[in-house]
C-alpha cells in the first residue's frame, strides 16, 4: 500500500530549530523523491559541502533516509521503522544509477507479464558499479551494464514528479531472450514469452523481430525462432526471419543450464526438459 505522502510545514517539522525547519520544508518541496548535495545546494543557496553536511544532520534526527553516498529519501512520519524503506524503488534507481533502465524481470512485472514477485529490482546502466547487487534502504538492487545504443524500445513512466525509463514488452522479452537470468531463469523467462505472445495488447512479433535486428546478438534470433516454433507456430514467417537471421556457432537455450542435446536446426544447445518443436 502506497505511503500517504506528508505535507511538511514548520509546524510539523517539531525538534529543529526554526531556520533549519525552514531550510528542510524548502529542499522537500523541491524534491521529487530523492534528495542530494546540488539540489539542497541550489535551493539553499549554499555550496555543495554545506549542503552535504545539512542532509547528513537532517538523517541522523531521522527526517532523511540516507540511500547511498550522496543520495536520500524523505521519511513519512507516519512510518513506525526506523529505517522505512522509500515508497517507489524505481526513484531510487534513477538517483543512483542513471543513466539506466528498468528491466528484466522488473518490467515484466510493470507490463503484467509475470505473477510471480521479485523482490530485486532489476536495473540496465550504463555505468560501471563494483557492486553488482547493492542494498539500499531494504531494497536490493541487481545491476547490469550496457552500452548507449541499447537504450532502445524504453518507455518513460512517471514516478510522481520522476521520470524513469523502463524496457517496454517487445524489449523486455528481447532481454530476456538475450539473457534468461534477466527473467529469473529460463522456465520464468519463457512463461513470460508466452504471456506475451498472448496478450492482445502487447504482442507484437515483428516488434519483436526488429528489437532483434537492432540488439544485434545472432543467439537471440536461436532463441527466439526455437521458442516461437513451440510456442507461436503459426507464426511461420517470423520462424522463417529467425532462421535467415542464424549466425554461425551454437548457443545455449539458456547459458546457466548444462545442456547437451543440439538442435542443428537452430544451433541451439538444449537443458534437460526441452525437446525440438
Amino acid at each position: 500500500m502506497e505511503q500517504k505522502r506528508l505535507k511538511y510545514t514548520d509546524q510539523s517539522l517539531s525538534g529543529l530549530g526554526k531556520a533549519s525547519r525552514a531550510q528542510l520544508a524548502a529542499v522537500l518541496r523541491k524534491s521529487t523523491g530523492t534528495v542530494t548535495p546540488a539540489m539542497a545546494a541550489e535551493v539553499l543557496s549554499v555550496s555543495r559541502v554545506d549542503a552535504a553536511k545539512l542532509l547528513s544532520r537532517w538523517a541522523a534526527q531521522g527526517w532523511l533516509q540516507r540511500m547511498r553516498r550522496g543520495i536520500y529519501v524523505p521519511v513519512s512520519l507516519e512510518s513506525e521503522r526506523a529505517d522505512p524503506s522509500p515508497e517507489d524503488s524505481w526513484v531510487i534507481a534513477e538517483a543512483a544509477f542513471a543513466p539506466c533502465f528498468i528491466s528484466g524481470w522488473s518490467a515484466a512485472e510493470h507490463w503484467g507479464l509475470t505473477e510471480q514477485v521479485f523482490r530485486t529490482v532489476q536495473v540496465s546502466t550504463t555505468r560501471r558499479f563494483r557492486n553488482r547487487e547493492p542494498k539500499m534502504g531494504g531494497i536490493a538492487f541487481r545491476l547490469r551494464t550496457v552500452s548507449e545504443k541499447e537504450f532502445f524500445g524504453l518507455k518513460t513512466i512517471w514516478r510522481g514528479r520522476t521520470r524513469v525509463k523502463v524496457s517496454d514488452p517487445a524489449r523486455t522479452i528481447i532481454d530476456l531472450l538475450s539473457d534468461p537470468s534477466l527473467g529469473g531463469g529460463l522456465r520464468s523467462s519463457a512463461d513470460m514469452l508466452q504471456n506475451y505472445l498472448a496478450s492482445k495488447e502487447y504482442r507484437n512479433v515483428g516488434q519483436l523481430l526488429s528489437y532483434a535486428d537492432t540488439f544485434g546478438v545472432g543467439a537471440v534470433f536461436k532463441r527466439l525462432g526455437y521458442l516461437l516454433e513451440r510456442f507461436a507456430p503459426d507464426e511461420r514467417e517470423a520462424i522463417a526471419q529467425c532462421a535467415r537471421s542464424l549466425t554461425k556457432g551454437n548457443a545455449k537455450l539458456d547459458p546457466a543450464l548444462p545442456a547437451k542435446r543440439l538442435v542443428t536446426a537452430w544451433r541451439l544447445w538444449l537443458p534437460e526438459g526441452w525437446q525440438a518443436p
